[in-house]
This record gives C-alpha cells, structure tokens and sequence, in this order.
C-alpha cells in the first residue's frame, strides 16, 4: 500500500521570510548601530551571518547521488 505523502508549501516559504527577515533586520541594526557612533555587537553579526548561511543552506540545490 502506497501512502500519500502530503508535503506543507508555506512551511518552507515561512522559514526562508524568518530567515530572510533576521538577515534583513541585524543588517539594519548593524549600519543603524554604525551610523550612530556605536559598536556593533559581536552577537548582532552572528545571527545576521547565521540567517545569511541558513538561507544558503535552503536555497542551494543538493547534489545528486548516483
């Protein structure tokens, strides 16, 4: 017996907009924290440099076993 597997098409629409979105906004944080005289915080890169490398992780293509 075959079983149906139903797949979610907003589950990976809604992780790549959060990711999309975190990258956006520690960007934002970083060039606002910038301009203003400030440090950035270590922390701030991180999760822009995690949501950036998440978004790669999701969007490149996987290689094709043989």
């Amino acid at each position: 017996m075959e079983q149906e597997i139903h797949r979610d098409k907003w589950l990976p629409r809604l992780v790549v907009l959060i990711l999309g979105l975190s990258a956006l906004v520690s960007l934002a944080g970083t060039i606002l924290l910038e301009s203003q005289g400030h440090t950035t915080p270590e922390l701030l890169i991180a999760l822009g440099s995690a949501a950036i490398g998440g978004l790669a992780g999701l969007l490149v293509p996987s290689p094709i076993q043989k």
